[in-house]
């Protein structure tokens, strides 16, 4: 299904002339380089807010999965938790 934007198609030829234009007119000529450079800066602040976004996602799934990984050896292998045990047989006959 096509999308109603692109249902009369993308603006080519002529078309971008008149548009261009029409843009002149309303902002004048001497405010389009700053339109252009405000335009500019704000993708550009845009693009690091999502490759920082993007990094905070990737550590914290790298996080859960090293979590995931020490709760499986903890489980399967040998515990990290220091266990309490009779040092001698005499320790071992007291507690009976």
């Amino acid at each position: 299904m096509q999308h109603p934007f692109f249902a009369f198609g993308l603006p080519h030829g002529m078309e971008w002339f008149w548009i261009a234009l029409i843009v002149i007119l309303l902002f004048g000529a001497d405010k389009l380089p700053k339109l252009a450079r405000g335009l500019g800066k704000s993708l550009g602040e845009f693009k690091k807010a999502k490759e920082d976004f993007e990094k905070e996602i990737h550590s914290a799934a790298s996080e859960t999965d090293a979590k995931k990984i020490e709760d499986k050896n903890q489980i399967g292998g040998a515990s990290t938790t220091p266990v309490n045990s009779a040092t001698s047989v005499n320790d071992l006959t007291k507690k009976i």
